[in-house]
């Protein structure tokens, strides 16, 4: 079992999501800075890139969407006790009894 919180994962997922910063908290770096760069590249396609045509614009919604579904899938797997930390343990759900 891992020694980092439910709770704390859950939240930061749930508020946090699409920037990742639930995976730093859980050890996942690799997995924490793939997230950050799926939403960095979506708000350059945005702010930066967006006034230059609307391909940039409907990329920056394809990236957002991608870290979107993917925030669900981890938001998903943490809820129902299916998540592992960094260290490969599982992330325990408070009286999950397993």
């Amino acid at each position: 079992m891992s020694d980092r919180s439910y709770g704390v994962a859950v939240a930061l997922c749930g508020i946090f999501g699409i920037v990742g910063i639930h995976h730093f908290y859980l050890g996942n770096h690799l997995h924490g800075l793939f997230d950050l760069g799926l939403f960095l590249a979506a708000m350059a396609c945005f702010f930066v890139l967006g006034f230059q045509g609307p391909d940039w614009f409907l990329l920056g919604i394809l990236l957002l969407a991608v870290d979107a579904l993917h925030t669900m899938i981890i938001f998903y797997r943490l809820i129902t006790g299916q998540a592992h930390d960094g260290r490969g343990r599982r992330i325990a759900v408070p009286g999950g009894g397993r």
